[in-house]
């Protein structure tokens, strides 16, 4: 799969590139069972944010993402072109997420985006912004008009 190509404005800084493209390459393999992974992309002071929660620390990050795979079927992320300036980057996406919860496990498409600060070649902030609604609201079951609750959006 090739990666999406970067566009640059301002500074060029080669290495956001090349973290760029180990990032996609993370979230298209990542799930409950390699979370191992996370090191090679993100910085031990990672400052992890998202519609759920907010976390410090690759340790905390690495608990919410097992928290957040726990019920994934499968997850792979069509990312589009990404804007960089500096250090930072945006990379729009689009999530294609099967989740046991969520839609008896059939396939939904949630679109967003993700900001990314980069420092010493790994991520050390990260922000991702996308339709809370969209993914879980819209999509949980409901029983006698009562949507089931889900503890986040993978409990």
């Amino acid at each position: 799969m090739k990666p999406a190509p970067t566009i640059e404005v301002g500074h060029p800084n080669s290495i956001v590139p090349a973290t760029l493209a180990q990032f996609r390459v993370l979230f298209n393999q990542l799930d409950k069972g390699n979370l191992n992974k996370l090191p090679a992309v993100y910085s031990e002071d990672i400052h992890f944010q998202d519609p759920f929660g907010s976390v410090e620390g690759l340790d905390a990050l690495t608990r919410y993402f097992a928290g957040a795979y726990e019920n994934v079927i499968s997850c792979h992320f069509a990312f589009e072109d990404s804007v960089v300036q500096d250090c930072s980057a945006s990379i729009p996406w689009i999530m294609h997420l099967r989740h046991k919860r969520i839609r008896g496990g059939s396939e939904i498409q949630v679109a967003g985006i993700s900001h990314l600060t980069v420092r010493d070649g790994k991520i050390c902030y990260h922000r991702d912004y996308f339709d809370a609604g969209e993914l879980l609201y819209e999509n949980l079951p409901v029983v006698g008009g009562v949507i089931r609750w889900v503890k986040g959006y993978a409990g």
